[in-house]
């Protein structure tokens, strides 16, 4: 198969990178909307329309699926991507909720939820998490991760500092749901901010079970090739590549 990763960034880059390890498909087309980046603060009419603009990028390539790596596109924008596409289209907010219920079946545990200003406010997760019956829910916006994360930030005193501003107030939780495709890569720094205690929900590992369990995607593909595209300074995103995905 050959499918796209859609991204605001270089965030759904960590999506890929579970892909890969899974080998699960031929090809993968990956693009970021680098130009526009970050998608957080915008509206959510502003972000429909990006994520529509990306589809025509798609129609380039042969695509048998696309994943929208983006939650922010997630949370806004997955039903017209798929009310205009001729292929499946995945989000990863579905999927991270199933991770969740599949490795967490006390209804009344603690449960952090972070992600952009714009994923927080449209309250995807904690609705769907609430109709499963989970009561005790602490949503965050945490976005300045994203810039932490774009600038290669991923351990030290400013992060700390900055988990310190977001989460001083809160009990650890028993799972973290990281709402937004940049934050796996300062998962270690999250999770030991609150002792190594909680389970963290990681979107491309989210992504993996979903396909595997909703679309019976298993076959394991000998070599992917893995091609990457960018909306501005592309050269600067396959070097980013080239550092996340090295091992």
């Amino acid at each position: 198969m050959k499918i796209g990763v859609f991204d605001s960034g270089a965030g759904g880059l960590s999506v890929v990178k579970s892909l890969l390890d899974h080998h699960l498909f031929e090809e993968i087309i990956y693009y970021g909307d680098t130009a526009r980046v970050p998608y957080g603060p915008k509206d959510a009419n502003t972000v429909i329309r990006y994520a529509l603009e990306a589809l025509e990028f798609f129609n380039n390539f042969n695509i048998d699926l696309l994943i929208t790596a983006c939650n922010t596109v997630s949370a806004y924008a997955i039903t017209e991507m798929q009310g205009k596409a001729s292929y499946p289209v995945v989000g990863v907010i579905e999927p991270g909720i199933k991770a969740l219920e599949n490795s967490l079946t006390d209804k009344d545990a603690p449960i952090l939820i972070i992600g952009t200003r714009a994923t927080i406010a449209s309250k995807r997760y904690q609705d769907a998490l609430e109709l499963l019956g989970y009561q005790n829910l602490t949503a965050r916006q945490t976005g300045l991760f994203v810039s932490m994360v774009e600038e290669g930030i991923f351990e030290g005193s400013l992060l700390y500092e900055t988990m310190e501003h977001y989460f001083k107030e809160i009990d650890t939780p028993q799972a973290i749901i990281l709402g937004c495709t940049h934050f796996p890569l300062i998962s270690d720094a999250i999770r030991g901010y609150f002792d190594d205690k909680p389970t963290l929900i990681h979107s491309g590992e989210a992504i993996v079970e979903y396909l595997e369990e909703t679309h019976g995607i298993r076959e394991k593909a000998e070599e992917t090739k893995l091609s990457i595209y960018a909306s501005d300074n592309v050269e600067g995103l396959r070097a980013i590549a080239k550092r996340w995905l090295k091992d």
